[in-house]
């Protein structure tokens, strides 16, 4: 048995928390999972995500439709369950959205942690693993990016939330011993999990560029809008280091698995897979491997997008013993398979609660 038993899962019904969520099942922890659908399809009754989650592992969730501004919602759940752990996936996250409503950013991502933390303290509960992001490090000044690269310097109001948290994280680490802390910095998250049944649905207009490319894909959108050809790279576009949802997941088990055994104190990870790939490519290698044909229509820049960014993920491979597995072809066929499956996404209502929804079946 691991020797965390219960994972609080904040966010578990969105994108990467869902997958999360299917890694911890089959390493055998027990997983209580909040969300308050901002960001992932939802409702009262629960969440089609971890509904699926229960079935791909044969194993329960429960499930509490809780939103972390909420001190007391929070703090009851604390009361009901011995939790031994969290992983904080919770936040807003569309960079285009943070720059249009900042407070929004500012509100949700800072203040939720602020009382989740608060909340941890006040039941003895001090073991965290962060859900960061490579957007703290800014423009990268060389590439590719370590851990020790400056943050700070960033251009987008979520990558600031993100950098917040973080200082938030050392400061706290650095006054209090007691905390046991890894924040992961996520490069860019894609895919779905090889059986289909779950990805990325996105529930706003502020969309990631694969969910777009498949609804292109499949005839309902008419064009890909790629933001910017004029950027200093190889074919103008820019360039990310893609990753395998279930590479992120996996990643987030190691850190667990680390903590579990080690105090750390306050610890950093990049999880990317140390290679850059432009827009253009990621279309032609989904293009290739779909058999499908998107068309293309540049426009201006977005405000906070950075040129190029790829992970150095050494110290991840040397201290928490992961690596990535998935190819980027396996990222494109995974996510149309999800997809092609569900060419709408999860089901929108009459969601059928077979979680346990507020501790109850």
């Amino acid at each position: 048995m691991p020797r965390f038993k219960t994972i609080l899962v904040t966010g578990g019904a969105g994108y990467i928390g869902s997958h999360c969520v299917v890694d911890l099942l089959e390493a055998g922890h027990d997983v209580v999972a909040i969300d308050n659908f901002a960001n992932a399809v939802g409702d009262e009754e629960g969440s089609p995500a971890l509904q699926r989650a229960e079935q791909i592992t044969g194993k329960k969730i429960t499930f509490y439709k809780a939103d972390l501004l909420n001190k007391s919602e929070i703090n009851d759940i604390f009361d009901k369950h011995q939790i031994d752990c969290v992983i904080h996936f919770a936040a807003l996250k569309a960079v285009g959205e943070s720059m249009q409503q900042p407070l929004l950013y500012y509100q949700n991502n800072l203040l939720g942690m602020l009382n989740l933390l608060e909340i941890m303290r006040s039941h003895n509960c001090y073991q965290l693993v962060f859900s960061s992001s490579c957007t703290v490090y800014g423009e990268p000044e060389s590439l590719p990016i370590t851990e020790t690269h400056p943050t700070g310097n960033i251009t987008n109001v979520y990558g600031r939330t993100k950098y917040f948290i973080e200082e938030m994280l050392k400061d706290l680490s650095a006054a209090e011993k007691k905390w046991n802390i890894i924040s992961l910095r996520y490069f860019n998250p894609v895919g779905a999990h090889p059986s289909g049944l779950i990805g990325e649905d996105p529930t706003k207009e502020f969309t990631n560029l694969m969910p777009f490319m498949a609804q292109v894909a499949l005839g309902k959108k008419p064009v890909l809008t790629v933001f910017g050809n004029d950027y200093n790279t190889p074919d103008g576009t820019g360039i990310r280091d893609y990753i395998h949802v279930m590479d992120l997941a996996s990643g987030h088990v190691a850190a667990l698995n680390l903590i579990s055994e080690n105090h750390v104190g306050l610890k950093v990870y990049n999880l990317g897979t140390g290679k850059g790939v432009s827009v253009k490519e990621l279309v032609n290698v989904f293009e290739r491997v779909t058999g499908t044909n998107i068309p293309l229509k540049y426009v201006e820049r977005r405000l906070g997008d950075i040129t190029a960014m790829w992970a150095d993920a050494t110290l991840a491979k040397e201290q928490l013993g992961w690596t990535t597995k998935y190819t980027i072809e396996e990222m494109c066929s995974d996510f149309w398979r999800w997809q092609t499956m569900n060419p709408d996404g999860y089901p929108k209502k009459n969601i059928k609660a077979s979680v346990i929804i507020n501790g109850k079946s």
